[in-house]
């Protein structure tokens, strides 16, 4: 399940998580009429966070694979929850290390001929 949030730099504020696009969208125009009058302040930010509330676009490339993998297998489990399970963690440091072998070594043995 996707997570969104809203953040309003001005105010300094961030909305709780939106579980679906209407919902952010709606959060934005709620705080948008309700604190600025319907401007739109500058700098205000929304998108996608992972269960740790961390935005996956300030994260690096790897570390954003693993939330991804981690949210994911967590969602498997219980899906409104915050946070990752020790084994959901566990299981995306396994498949992002597989998959780096594979490629890896699918590159050495292209490399050989």
């Amino acid at each position: 399940m996707r997570r969104y949030r809203y953040r309003c730099p001005v105010c300094q504020t961030t909305s709780p998580v939106r579980h679906g696009l209407n919902a952010l969208a709606a959060e934005g125009e709620h705080h948008r009429d309700s604190q600025h009058g319907g401007h739109y302040p500058d700098g205000e930010t929304s998108g996608e966070t992972d269960r740790l509330g961390r935005w996956y676009a300030a994260l690096p490339p790897i570390a954003a694979a693993h939330a991804r993998l981690a949210d994911t297998l967590s969602d498997l489990h219980d899906e409104k929850a915050m946070g990752h399970y020790w084994w959901a963690s566990a299981g995306a440091v396994l498949i992002l290390t597989a998959a780096i072998a594979l490629v890896l070594g699918t590159a050495l043995l292209a490399l050989q001929h």
